[in-house]
């Protein structure tokens, strides 16, 4: 049963998710063209205001969740396939592989996690789907550590150690008992990532290494709002704000999965 604390995070999440599947559904504006004189203050006809263009902000900010929930969940995928690949690899099999792809996995997780995906941003050149591999890739490591750790737990089990002993297979254990037995705390970990990756994704394209101009994606709204402060405040609050209720919701979900849903 949903407990009452989950209803708005839940809800906040349906609605972004929603603005990315279907934007037109919730503004008739353009995100990339002029509608208004500039720099208009959020009124009725205009819930977010304009911005330096006279663009409509609120449509922009909805027409950025596609971008951004998109390449946020890119990222996640990225972690979430390599990092278990390598964790399950290292936990079931152990020995020196064992040893070699936790090697690897300190190495990840010795460099800043900001400084990597510049890096690696700047390797492949910019934009969104490079921006979000590049997270995606600093999430490996985490991802990594948390399936060897559930795997090497799951595998002392009385019960895999029972299917050995009644003639079952190291893949078919593998399969039927101990990544089955492993798979949630993988979840909640894949939807706390999901938060830090729209964060890491938007402080990217804050930085300018996301997506180009006049793309909508919500890192670089910010950045376009920063000469405005003193006189434009919505340009960066507004959209900061959506950022903010989106990564707090996702991780207080991310938290009720984690501990079945008792948050």
């Amino acid at each position: 049963m949903l407990r009452p604390g989950l209803i708005l995070p839940l809800l906040v999440l349906l609605v972004a998710l929603a603005w990315a599947v279907a934007p037109g559904i919730f503004t008739s504006q353009s995100p990339t063209e002029t509608v208004a004189p500039a720099l208009q203050a959020p009124s009725a006809q205009h819930w977010f205001g304009t911005d330096a263009t006279g663009r409509d902000l609120f449509s922009r900010v909805v027409y950025g969740a596609s971008e951004s929930i998109s390449a946020a969940l890119l990222a996640v995928l990225v972690g979430l396939v390599f990092g278990s690949l390598i964790g399950v690899s290292a936990g079931a099999v152990g020995g020196w592989i064992d040893d070699v792809l936790m090697r690897l996995v300190e190495v990840l997780l010795a460099i800043p996690t900001l400084l990597l995906s510049l890096s690696i941003v700047i390797l492949l050149g910019f934009g969104t789907a490079n921006a979000a591999i590049a997270v995606g890739v600093t999430s490996v490591a985490v991802f990594a550590r948390l399936s060897r750790s559930q795997v090497m737990s799951v595998r002392a089990s009385e019960f895999v150690e029972a299917a050995y002993g009644s003639g079952g297979t190291f893949l078919g254990v593998l399969r039927r008992h101990v990544l089955p037995n492993s798979l949630t705390p993988v979840i909640a970990l894949a939807a706390l990532q999901l938060g830090s990756a729209i964060l890491q994704i938007s402080t990217l394209g804050f930085l300018g290494y996301g997506a180009p101009p006049p793309t909508p994606e919500w890192g670089l709204l910010i950045a376009e709002g920063r000469n405005y402060v003193a006189t434009a405040w919505w340009l960066t609050t507004l959209p900061g704000l959506v950022v903010v209720l989106i990564v707090v919701a996702t991780n207080r979900l991310s938290q009720a999965i984690s501990s079945g849903g008792r948050v």
